[in-house]
């Protein structure tokens, strides 16, 4: 920042809403947000590439009056979240499901339907039938439709390769993000009386994830810098049955296809899951994904299967087409052959502490979808809720923002910084990335322990400390940032974590210690920005 020789004024884009992330949460809060309102979607990549777009299984929500109830979701909801989950919070995502989901039928969304009715099934920890689904394809097709929609808004401009750097937060409140954009290779500000971050998740801190490549942390990276607050780190979901090829270990298998009936068998070919919980294959996620992981390591194999087998072909290939062609295209045929399946990072519980209206600790900064911690999912997941949680605060969020977007006066703003991408280091980088991934799985993963963690935390540090002495700016460059400040975070509340709840266990302290549970919340004292790096 002191090189004169590299600094100038740069483009300013004022909008009155700013929107990071084009998943299902971000793209859904623009199109609550009225529309005398001018927004601006930033994106990454592009716009069909997101954690949104990847989700296979549905939507949970109460729609059958007979068998269901809020008050059942809600009880289903508490019992995976293992005693950790805010009850307020909830309670507005059980009890504002409904609406929503009309919203996205209002707008064409096309979920399967038993004559007139939404078809439903169900899945792990669900003690009813109540997700709604669109084949095995349910994020695409709610993504498709809501971007489809938000082209059509004169009100919405959508910035693709716009690569959020740092906000820019001054006496308190945010006003905008300075952004990268790759394909004017400069620099710009956004900036805004609102700023909404919607990033997803960080699973590429992890070798295996069901996370797209720009799934970095990079929204909770950014907050953290600016002071905003994280929570609930160190709860990071594995889905147990992800494929185990060869040619792919990401594509997911949906939780949809154990909830039709498929069955977990070992590599003898044995079924396992009954001597682990009295639910069998439906039971929660990280009972699952651990129960494999125990199994993997009593046969010495990489993988265990998925027998779906007793299906009839014609149903598999409509109930699951997207399922049943990737498998084929790996040559297996899941109504003759057992799917090899093995755990990978899906979905983590932490991230930017909120409150129920999205509302972070900095005023003018919200965040939603998996980028926020309100609570809801505690230290483990409910199949399902992902989604919702998207749609539920991203409405939220649009209703705080519309009741006063016009209460603050926009400042003029004038922002002095111009970095000239510099690629040279990004061999070392790429390198550095792929040391933190198998950092994070080998000592940070389904089961751990604290050697490992601190075995882990000296690592990231080491590869911090050899970060900083790189110079240049490139995109690559803010990633292995991103990643290193959420690492770190895991790392931390983990080793804070004396016990194991939900998704984090700790084989040293195996049991769940009701007496002296804690939230973890950190808040880290704002540091240099990326930039200045």
């Amino acid at each position: 920042m002191e090189d004169e020789g590299r600094r100038a004024s740069i483009e300013i884009v004022e909008k009155d809403v700013i929107i990071v992330g084009s998943g299902i949460a971000g793209v859904y809060t623009a199109l609550e947000i009225p529309g005398d309102k001018s927004i601006g979607i930033i994106t990454k990549e592009t716009l069909d590439i997101s954690n949104s777009v990847l989700a296979q299984g549905g939507i949970a929500v109460s729609l059958d009056e007979q068998n269901d109830s809020p008050q059942l979701h809600f009880k289903d909801t508490l019992f995976a979240g293992a005693g950790l989950c805010n009850d307020d919070s909830v309670w507005v995502l059980v009890e504002e499901a409904a609406d929503n989901i009309k919203k996205l039928c209002s707008l064409g969304v096309n979920f399967d339907k038993s004559g007139q009715q939404l078809s439903l099934t169900r899945e792990g920890a669900h003690s009813v039938n109540r997700i709604i689904h669109s084949g095995d394809t349910t994020g695409k097709e709610v993504c498709d439709k809501l971007i489809e929609e938000a082209r059509k808004r004169s009100n919405i401009s959508i910035f693709e390769r716009h690569f959020a750097v740092d906000l820019v937060v001054r006496n308190g409140e945010c006003k905008g993000v300075i952004v990268y954009d790759e394909t004017a290779e400069k620099m710009k500000f956004f900036s805004a009386r609102h700023t909404v971050i919607a990033t997803g998740g960080f699973g590429q801190i992890y070798s295996h994830t069901t996370n797209p490549e720009v799934a970095t942390g990079d929204g909770i990276g950014m907050c953290l810098r600016v002071g905003a607050e994280a929570m609930d780190m160190e709860f990071v979901q594995f889905h147990p049955t992800v494929l185990y090829h060869p040619k792919d270990k990401s594509f997911l298998i949906s939780e949809a296809v154990r909830g039709e009936g498929a069955m977990l068998r070992n590599a003898g070919g044995e079924r396992f899951m009954q001597k682990y919980h009295q639910l069998g294959e439906l039971a929660p996620r990280d009972v699952v994904s651990r129960a494999i992981f125990q199994e993997m390591s009593l046969s010495g194999s990489k993988n265990v299967f998925l027998d779906i087998t007793f299906k009839e072909r014609e149903y598999l290939e409509n109930r699951f087409p997207n399922i049943f062609k990737t498998c084929m295209d790996y040559g297996i045929d899941i109504s003759r052959d057992y799917i090899p399946v093995a755990p990978a990072e899906h979905y983590c519980m932490g991230g930017i502490r909120t409150d129920v209206d999205g509302q972070t600790n900095i005023a003018g900064l919200y965040a939603c979808g998996e980028v926020a911690c309100t609570g809801i999912h505690g230290a483990n997941r409910l199949a399902s809720n992902s989604l919702l949680e998207g749609l539920v605060f991203g409405r939220k969020i649009a209703v705080k923002i519309s009741e006063g977007v016009n209460a603050s006066i926009q400042e003029e703003a004038e922002v002095q910084m111009e970095f000239p991408l510099n690629t040279q280091n990004d061999k070392v980088l790429k390198a550095m990335k792929e040391e933190i991934q198998h950092t994070m799985t080998k000592y940070v993963g389904i089961i751990r322990n604290e050697r490992g963690l601190e075995t882990a935390k000296n690592t990231i540090n080491g590869i911090y400390t050899r970060f900083s002495d790189l110079t240049g700016f490139s995109l690559v460059k803010l990633e292995v940032a991103n990643m290193l400040t959420v690492a770190n975070l895991v790392i931390e509340a983990a080793l804070e974590r004396k016990e194991s709840r939900g998704a984090h266990f700790r084989s040293d302290f195996d049991r769940t210690d009701d007496l002296n549970w804690k939230i973890n919340i950190v808040r880290v004292l704002p540091d240099k920005s990326i930039c200045e790096l």
